[in-house]
This record gives C-alpha cells, structure tokens and sequence, in this order.
C-alpha cells in the first residue's frame, strides 16, 4: 500500500476515533432524558430493597430524571439478573445487587449470565453483617443455647433465608457445619418474605441482613443472637458476634451494588458512578442506611469488579466443601 494511502486511512480512524468519543461525551452530557429503571431482584422488604428505595429518590434529584424501583423476584434473582444482562445498555436499566450474584454460578448449573462479563459495574452501596435470629418462642437465648436446642432435636429445627444459594443460606449451612447441627433451610424469594414467616413462627431461625431483622426485634417478634461479622455492629453493639459465641474466625457479610448491563458507554459508567457516590456522602442518606443497620460504602467500579471476583473464588471454595451440588 502506499505512503499516501496509509497516512490517508490513519487519518481517517483518528477522526472517526474522536468523533466516537465526542458523540460519546455529549450524549453522556445529554442523559438522562427520561426515567430510570432500577431493578430489585427480590420482594420488597429485604436488604437489597431497603438500600435501593434509600439512594433512590436522592439519586433521581442528582440526575434530573426519577429513579423507579422495580422489584423483580424469582429463582434466587436469577430471572432479574438474565433480564438485565440481556437489556439495551443505555443507562435506562439498572439493577441492585447483593454479593449473592456471585454465588449463583456455583449454585444453577444452567444461567445464562457470567457475573464477571454480563453488567457493568456501576458503585458500591453499602454493607452490613448478616445476622442469627429466632423466633421468640424459640427456647434459646444465646448461640450455646440455640446450639443445645439444636442437639437435642435434631432435624426438627428449621431455618429462614432469602433464597436457595444465597449468602445467607450458606451462612447458615456453615453453621451447621461448624457447630455439627442439623436444621433443615427453607429459601424465599427475598428477606422480606424470610423475615414475615420468622415473625409469624413459620420457621424457627433465620440467616439474613441485620437491616431487614432490627426492625421485628424491637417489635419484639423476633431475638437476634449473634451478627455474622468478625466485629460487632453499631446497630447491635450488645449483640456478640459468632465468633464470640464459639465459632471462632466466623467472618460474613453483605454488600450491595448498582450494575448495568455490559457495554455500557463508559462516559455514562462515569456519570452514574459519581451521581451514586455523591448521594452516600449525603449526611441524610448515610443516617438513614445506619439507622436501617447498614454502613454506606461508596466505591468504584473497579472495587465492585473486584468484590464479583473475589467473591466468586472465595464462595466457590465453599460450596465445594460444604458439598453443595448445583440445581
């Protein structure tokens, strides 16, 4: 090829190159020209839904369009994340997550998503530890006591969670494995149906957020034992951790994240990435999420990347030893 026609086609992949970026910058510039839609994978009620209806509104008022919260429940959030991975990404749909996503893959044999490939991480929202709780009608007062309990029924207790191969689910199998109880899981479709059957007496304990169970334990329905983090929360300073109660070097909890589906332009990642983060530095969300239990946590994109993949290493391992086979 000649001189003249390489320098001539450079020139053009340069321009057409930065005319890709400035179209890019000023739609970035432009959007959003109508409504959000932020996708819940569970009932309302639950963790994930608390967080989401909090940054919400305050997120809507930073971007100048509404943020509207659309619950989306099923198969352990599954149905909610395939929708979302296979949506136009344009900034219009986002989607909540709690660190379950990154157990599903060991835990579904047959989703047609990859937690690490299909969304684009947006920010990080918060954290909070999971917690033990029972029924008040449950005969235990302490985790030695929930375990003696335990031993002397085996088999007959039940446990609460927001869903098949969620984190609180195998919280509460780690437990079981630790201590060498046996109680049998019952998953919902979120920790806000979890929480309603254990403050009726449908299931004897529960595995779930501390944001979701605070609230029945001061109505006085429910008796939260132990939090599931290696420190005590500064929601439940009196409440001791697991590994206080015996479980020694027992350390898990939750964080929740915003995604959008891959391939979002990385002008608009950048945009809804600070609109997000901006919102948690705001002093009355950041009391409304600790009064609910959870501590705001703003990060980047590239922490949240890291969370979906340490994650999926670390819960991977787990369920590998726990002998979880995949449904």
């Amino acid at each position: 090829m000649h001189r003249f026609h390489v320098v001539h086609w450079f020139l053009v992949a340069l321009v057409a190159g930065s005319l890709a970026g400035y179209r890019g910058a000023a739609e970035a510039q432009a959007w959003p020209t109508k409504p959000l839609r932020l996708v819940v994978p569970y009932v309302p009620g639950g963790a994930t839904d608390l967080v989401s209806r909090m940054v919400a509104e305050p997120l809507g008022g930073a971007l100048g369009q509404q943020v509207v919260v659309d619950n989306r429940p099923g198969a352990t959030g599954t149905i909610a994340f395939d929708n979302v991975a296979k949506s136009t990404p344009d900034g219009y749909t986002l989607i909540t997550t709690a660190d379950s996503l990154t157990l599903l893959p060991s835990v579904f044999k047959n989703i047609t998503f990859d937690p690490r490939t299909s969304f684009a991480p947006i920010a990080l929202m918060s954290t909070q530890p999971l917690v033990l709780a029972v029924h008040v009608s449950t005969p235990a007062a302490s985790v030695k006591e929930f375990i003696a309990l335990a031993k002397a029924k085996p088999g007959t207790l039940t446990f609460g969670s927001s869903g098949l191969g969620t984190s609180q689910h195998l919280a509460g199998e780690l437990i079981k494995k630790i201590t060498g109880i046996d109680m049998q899981h019952v998953g919902y479709k979120g920790g806000g149906q979890a929480i309603i059957e254990l403050s009726g007496g449908q299931v004897s304990a529960a595995v779930l957020g501390s944001s979701t169970v605070i609230p029945q334990m001061k109505a006085g329905r429910v008796r939260i034992l132990a939090v599931t983090s290696k420190k005590r929360s500064a929601a439940l300073p009196n409440v001791p951790t697991l590994a206080e109660s015996g479980l020694t070097g027992f350390d898990v909890y939750q964080w929740t994240a915003m995604l959008a589906p891959a391939k979002l332009p990385k002008p608009l990642i950048a945009k809804l990435s600070a609109a997000v983060t901006g919102v948690l530095k705001q002093p009355a969300v950041r009391a409304q999420l600790e009064a609910a239990g959870f501590e705001a946590q703003a990060g980047s994109p590239a922490e949240v990347e890291a969370l979906i993949r340490d994650g999926m290493d670390q819960w991977g391992r787990l369920i590998k030893e726990l002998k979880i086979d995949p449904s």
